[in-house]
């Protein structure tokens, strides 16, 4: 993790119980860390997982429901989580457009490969992100000699943005949700796709619903409606359905059926699903 411009290792380990939850955290650096560092980064984290976040009212509201109950019991106290800054997840949503998983897998590399700094610790090699003024300086061309095409020039667009300040992640978390939504497709190479997932992921809007991209669509079919994906209900049906079904929470719970989908993608083969993810 990238934070107050250091590079740190982390490793966060489970020493609690599903009825008491305890998380440690271990953190690594090429310096000793104050102990003011280390509580900025703390309560940051705890932002970023969500770790405050009080889900007794969705699991009592849908614990019964046919599809969303076996979920809730199997994953209690899952909570959206994004390890991410709003910089970070800008970048993934844009290597993620209109890309096979393979493809967008490629271009992150690429990308950690040629502007990320490489960290070592607990017999691990990871990347940590580049800080958006680091990436200023390099122009579209070179971008684009890493294979990531018209992505360069989003890029481009929300790498100034950031280094600039006109894009304050902490002041936008303050924030109403349309100022919210307004800031973000405001940038360059957003689009409202790539929004919900941020309102949803980085602002905590659990209900924040309103697109479903062509691949999406596809899965919910299947999942909803058990129709095939090469033959998807509409858009506007899938939201009509989730609206009226799971109401202000319809994003959380779309959150926790997917997750558990690929969950069992882990250990058993999803045919349907293989054909939609080509990794």
């Amino acid at each position: 993790m990238l934070w107050d411009g250091k590079a740190l290792g982390l490793k966060f380990e489970n020493e609690g119980t599903i009825e008491q939850p305890k998380v440690s955290l271990s953190v690594w650096s090429e310096e000793a860390l104050a102990p003011i560092f280390l509580n900025s980064l703390s309560k940051e984290i705890n932002y970023r997982y969500n770790l405050p976040l009080d889900l007794t009212e969705f699991n009592n509201r849908f614990k019964d429901d046919i599809q969303l109950g076996p979920s809730i019991n199997k994953w209690r106290g899952m909570r959206p989580s994004n390890y991410s800054s709003l910089y970070e997840f800008l970048i993934i949503a844009i290597v993620l457009q209109n890309a096979s998983v393979r493809r967008s897998v490629y271009m992150m590399k690429s990308l950690f490969e040629n502007y990320g700094t490489p960290v070592y610790y607990d017999s691990k090699e990871l990347y940590c992100f580049w800080q958006p003024g680091s990436l200023s300086g390099v122009s579209e061309q070179e971008l684009r000699g890493l294979k990531i095409g018209y992505r360069a020039k989003f890029i481009k667009g929300i790498t100034e943005a950031f280094a600039t300040g006109r894009i304050d992640e902490n002041q936008l978390r303050k924030k109403t949700l349309e100022e919210q939504r307004q800031a973000l497709l405001g940038l360059y190479g957003i689009g409202p796709a790539s929004v919900g997932y941020i309102l949803f992921y980085v602002f905590h809007h659990w209900g924040e619903l309103n697109h479903i991209s062509p691949w999406e669509q596809k899965i919910y079919s299947k999942l909803f409606f058990n129709k095939e994906p090469d033959e998807p209900v509409s858009v506007e049906e899938l939201l009509k359905f989730c609206d009226s079904r799971f109401g202000e929470y319809k994003m959380l719970a779309v959150h926790y059926i997917w997750e558990d989908l690929f969950w069992k993608r882990k250990y058993e083969e999803v045919a349907w699903l293989e054909k939609l993810i080509r990794l």
